[in-house]
């Protein structure tokens, strides 16, 4: 997998100060996309161990606390992203506790593969459906356009709202 941006402190992708990873690799090409560079899976920066550590290590970085962690794109669920993601997401689970996951994508939850649906009960809140230029909506908050849904996917979340 690779990747185009962190950023270890980001309030907008997610509620609350947040670790976002942007990964490369889309293949729904949605009219519009802000992220368009994402959508090759060869492009940005190759995703490795020194960059999962530290995504963890920002996560669990007490000087400024983070809520959780944020991915989007390109598409985490990109059916060739899903290995590391999963690694990724294990570690997170394992290693800070108590941090939610926010995951962006352009499936919708009834039509993901069952390699795609394995990760769910590693993510609290997935936000999914294309973007549909048509139906973008600037006011809406932690999604583009009116069709993409939130779900919590977690009971933790479902408090929260």
């Amino acid at each position: 997998m690779n990747y185009h941006q962190y950023y270890p402190v980001d309030v907008v992708n997610g509620p609350g100060t947040r670790v976002t990873l942007f990964v490369s690799g889309c293949e729904h090409q949605c009219r519009g996309c802000y992220n368009q560079s994402t959508w090759d899976p060869r492009s940005g920066h190759p995703f490795d161990g020194a960059m999962a550590d530290r995504i963890i290590a920002d996560l669990n970085d007490s000087r400024i606390p983070r809520r959780g962690l944020s991915l989007s794109g390109g598409d985490p669920l990109f059916p060739g992203n899903l290995d590391a993601i999963k690694a990724l997401l294990l570690r997170v689970k394992e290693e800070c506790p108590g941090k939610d996951v926010w995951l962006w994508t352009g499936y919708r939850l009834d039509e993901l593969s069952p390699a795609q649906q394995a990760l769910l009960p590693l993510i609290d809140v997935l936000v999914d459906g294309k973007f549909v230029q048509e139906q973008a909506d600037p006011s809406l908050r932690f999604r583009g356009s009116a069709n993409q849904v939130i779900h919590l996917l977690k009971e933790s979340q479902q408090a929260q709202k």
